[in-house]
């Protein structure tokens, strides 16, 4: 019985990615992005119960990875065209976009980010050197990093962040960064503890809590500064392989 639960944590995150899927395609970003980070929270520990109980298994990796396809790979995909077609209509608009809008390319680019995490995700699977660490950015901080640009607009009303943000250049080239990013041969750490003392895990205890300082003093915003924080650890430091 208990091999199942890990599966059931999975298949919950699975749920929650289609439930952030249709309220992105509905332009409801805030509660994409809290159904998302509802399913960022399975994802972690489904991981961690098949560890704990000791019921890792194939089905187990190989649907892992679907369920994140869906919550940290369509999601923000859906949620970069959103921001592109508000960015081409020249402002900040969360009403639906229904069958009668005129629809050009540009948005459509979004999806690059669906399909680079889509690349990524099957990359690991069979990628044995990512056990300690990550080579490239995870789909979870890339999905992140998306979901922060609509609660940055939404509830930092800065305007000079708002043009940045709703500007279709900037939306494209972030766009291209992150698809690289995704499956790029950087090598990241990984929250993983082999143990707890700080001599090992000095760099994952420091990111955690400049983390959290970030998120108290900067909200929304601090998610674009952890994720650089991110990555620049871990070129500062080796990682462990």
């Amino acid at each position: 019985m208990k091999s199942y639960i890990p599966n059931l944590l999975t298949m919950l995150n699975v749920l929650s990615g289609c439930i952030a899927t249709v309220f992105a395609v509905l332009n409801h970003l805030e509660w994409a992005a809290l159904f998302v980070l509802i399913g960022i929270f399975f994802d972690f520990f489904d991981g961690l119960a098949a560890r704990a109980l000791n019921v890792q298994s194939e089905i187990g990796i190989q649907l892992d990875s679907l369920a994140d396809v869906i919550t940290s790979g369509l999601v923000p995909g859906v949620v970069m065209f959103q921001l592109l077609s508000m960015a081409e209509r020249g402002g900040w608009n969360l009403g639906f976009i229904g069958h009668d809008t005129e629809l050009t390319f540009l948005p459509f680019v979004g999806f690059a980010i669906t399909m680079a995490s889509a690349y990524r995700l099957a990359k690991f699977n069979v990628d044995e050197d990512q056990v300690s660490s990550f080579i490239g950015l995870p789909t979870p901080a890339n999905a992140l990093l998306i979901l922060s640009l609509p609660m940055i607009l939404l509830y930092h009303n800065n305007e000079m962040l708002n043009n940045i943000i709703l500007n279709p250049w900037f939306l494209v080239i972030l766009t291209v960064l992150c698809s690289y990013l995704l499956n790029s041969p950087i090598r990241l750490f990984a929250l993983k503890f082999k143990n707890w003392k700080f001599k090992d895990n000095g760099v994952r205890y420091l990111f955690i809590i400049g983390s959290l300082v970030l998120l108290i003093t900067l909200r929304f915003l601090a998610i674009p500064v952890i994720i650089l924080f991110y990555v620049l650890a871990s070129l500062l430091v080796p990682s462990d392989k």
